[in-house]
């Protein structure tokens, strides 16, 4: 089974990764307040990933995979999941969900910088215009006081903006690698790589590691919400999008995402919403439109 380019598909792809993902740094930061980062990281990856495949087999699809494609998945897998998700999560502790959302916003800014530094590709002006507002929302986003007094935090905001230079890279990575063709198997492979990797980080670092049984309600109400929405169908789609449309376009989810994890923030958790995070996130969210908008060539 090979899901084909129709628009419809493409238009549910991109509301699973605005909206899904925009929820997941909720889940994240209450399960992380609980459960230790990599083995909260490797139980979800692990779960999701036998999952997919489990399905894929009951479709009757091709489990079989290549040298070169386990070795691009390996890779795939590191730059998303190993580092670009899980270190994130790490850094939850010190950061509030909603303002984490908003330093993952960045994202669509190093993809272009990326694809001009990799590929020599020339970057529009209207590119240009949402790399301006890109940087300008991140400056009134960092530069409050508030945020950036305690240590632990300037370390953890430090730490997400090199996991979105990983994430943003191994986007440009996975849209010219040779991966399996389906997409539960080429997620599904990265899902274990990653939790497998993950399970070997958490015992390095000999995390406490707990029976689902003994977590709080909440915790295994969003261990779920994160291995069946974050991972299987957001993930997936987020694959599937990597290859149907242009790479910066997938990454303008990073915009979207801040919108529905400040105000899940501020409404599970009670976390602190001034108004100039509202008007940071106004500008970088405006530039989606200028980056969406422009001319394929």
């Amino acid at each position: 089974m090979v899901f084909r380019n129709s628009k419809g598909l493409i238009i549910l792809a991109f509301i699973a990764i605005y909206v899904i993902w925009g929820s997941t740094y909720l889940f994240n930061k209450i399960a992380v307040t609980e459960l230790p980062p990599f083995f909260l990281a490797a139980i979800r990856f692990l779960t999701a990933g036998i999952i997919m495949l489990f399905i894929a087999k009951l479709l009757k699809v091709k489990l079989t995979i290549s040298r070169k494609q386990l070795l691009n998945a390996a890779i795939v897998s590191f730059f998303f999941l190993v580092y670009g998700n899980s270190v994130f999560i790490w850094a939850l502790q010190y950061v509030d969900s909603g303002f984490s959302s908003l330093i993952a916003s960045t994202q669509p800014l190093f993809v272009l910088v990326l694809m001009r530094l990799i590929d020599n590709k020339p970057v529009q002006n209207k590119s240009m215009i949402g790399i301006t507002l890109g940087v300008i929302g991140m400056y009134l986003l960092v530069s409050q006081q508030n945020l950036t007094t305690s240590e632990n935090s300037l370390l953890g905001i430090i730490v997400m903006l090199t996991c979105v230079l990983s994430w943003s890279y191994g986007s440009i990575f996975v849209s010219k690698a040779v991966l399996p063709k389906n997409f539960l198997v080429s997620t599904g492979y990265q899902m274990i790589i990653g939790g497998l990797i993950q399970t070997c980080i958490s015992l390095f670092f000999q995390e406490t590691w707990s029976s689902p049984i003994n977590w709080s309600t909440d915790v295994q109400i969003s261990m779920i919400i994160l291995i069946v929405f974050g991972g299987i169908i957001a993930f997936t789609a987020f694959n599937y999008l990597l290859k149907a449309v242009s790479t910066e376009k997938v990454a303008t989810s990073a915009y979207v995402n801040p919108v529905i994890a400040l105000f899940m923030g501020w409404y599970v958790l009670d976390e602190h919403l001034s108004v100039q995070s509202i008007i940071a996130s106004c500008i970088l969210l405006t530039g989606v439109y200028f980056i969406t908008s422009r001319k394929r060539k």
